[in-house]
């Protein structure tokens, strides 16, 4: 089989595992980086796309995923999704394990690495539930779910509340170089409400969550983490508080980490405005002063990552009352553009975000990806940050479509994704 190149000419390159933000070419040769560097030759045969005014990114890494398949395929499969993070820019996605049947063993692990190869064009990575079947008790086999690919262990939207449970599964998957990843939330403080609680709250009649309910489970979860120095993720914090209390252990040298996802960079409560079921989201929605200390907590490091926390629902789960409503939001569509919204306002960096959404996730789970490096895969895409657009239904490649950005008006699109030197997505206008 003949070698193919291509060269892109002139794009703004951003990859901050390199340092690079500048205008340069880059070369692509069969599924790899070649070179970056300005002045650029190819053979005679190689492809030359010229990118002038536009950047180019390596491809985002998008750590928490919620599919449907195996079990909910109305709502979305692992190839949707995957047509999905492509028009996104994500190029690689960690699938979280709540699916039917919960994601808990060898065999399932294998059935999405094959579904994947098959159908998604995208590089889709599985995770691995804590507990046999996301219960709590029973682990599951760390060492064999991870030689059969699983990447990260999680019990989706759960919590796990056995304190003795957590310590085991944090010295059990610190043996085998795994991270768990959780989500913090008290069942027992939260089990009734459906948005932060507060003025807002009260003045919608709605039963509210105190911020306590994130703060107390991620500050018993950081406890056990510097206990056993097992490798610990906060899948997605959202309060100050919670901001503060994983800085603290991050200075004491502790092997912690946190994400966040770009509904709660972006948004706050007063979005759900008239009762948006599609901003019901867990955690909840924060108020402003929330939202900007989440802001300066990803331009300081503290927290590590952003995730889309893609979570497909269907009209049945959505068009309810706001207290009836599933929560979750789609999101892989959205993830870069919605982010580009905090670099255009000043806020974040470009090359912040994009090591946020891209070099550090890759990182935090081993993954290889998030890099432009000579002799890396050649996942990118194209974007050109300053079309705007605007978030319609019928242009949702998901087969949910309960987006929290549905009508809005956006500055910066994805062009082009590539994945392993292959064009997966293109804009079509």
């Amino acid at each position: 089989m003949a070698d193919k190149s291509v060269l892109i000419k002139g794009a703004h390159i951003v990859d901050p595992s390199q340092d690079i933000d500048a205008v340069s070419d880059i070369l692509i040769k069969n599924d790899r980086v070649e070179a970056i560097g300005p002045d650029l030759k190819a053979e005679k045969s190689a492809e030359i796309i010229d990118a002038t005014g536009k950047h180019l990114f390596p491809g985002l890494v998008d750590a928490r995923v919620y599919v449907g398949e195996p079990g909910g395929e109305h709502r979305e499969t692992i190839e949707s999704a995957s047509k999905a993070a492509a028009a996104g820019g994500v190029t690689s996605l960690i699938m979280m394990p709540e699916t039917d049947p919960v994601i808990d063993d060898v065999a399932l692990v294998d059935f999405v690495r094959r579904a994947a190869r098959d159908h998604a064009v995208v590089r889709i990575y599985p995770a691995a539930a804590v507990t046999k079947s996301m219960d709590g008790k029973e682990l599951t086999e760390f060492g064999l779910l991870k030689q059969a690919g699983a990447v990260m262990l999680t019990e989706g939207k759960r919590t796990i509340s056995g304190n003795l449970a957590l310590r085991r599964a944090l010295t059990y998957a610190r043996d085998f170089g795994l991270v768990i990843s959780l989500e913090t939330i008290d069942e027992s403080l939260s089990s009734n409400g459906v948005m932060n609680e507060g003025l807002i709250a009260t003045h919608m009649g709605l039963p509210g969550i105190p911020k306590e309910a994130e703060i107390i489970p991620l500050e018993r979860d950081l406890r056990l983490a510097a206990l056993t120095q097992g490798k610990y993720h906060a899948a997605k914090i959202s309060t100050a508080a919670s901001a503060k209390a994983v800085a603290n252990y991050k200075a004491a040298g502790h092997p912690v980490t946190c994400g966040i996802s770009i509904n709660h960079l972006t948004l706050n409560e007063n979005d759900i405005g008239r009762y948006r079921t599609y901003l019901r989201l867990q955690p909840p929605l924060r108020d402003e002063d929330d939202r900007q200390a989440m802001i300066n907590a990803l331009v300081d490091g503290t927290i590590d990552i952003i995730v889309s926390s893609h979570d497909p629902h269907d009209v049945d789960e959505k068009r309810h009352p706001f207290a009836e409503a599933a929560d979750g939001a789609i999101g892989l569509e959205t993830l870069f553009t919605a982010a580009l919204r905090l670099h255009h306002n000043g806020e974040v960096p470009l090359s912040r975000l994009i090591d946020a959404m891209a070099t550090r996730a890759a990182q935090i789970f081993d993954l290889p990806a998030g890099t432009l490096k000579p002799g890396s895969k050649a996942d990118f895409f194209i974007a050109d940050l300053e079309m705007p657009w605007v978030l319609r239904e019928e242009d949702i490649i998901s087969r949910s479509k309960n987006t929290p950005f549905e009508g809005e008006r956006f500055s910066g699109r994805v062009l082009e994704t590539w994945v392993g030197g292959n064009k997966v997505y293109e804009l079509q206008e």
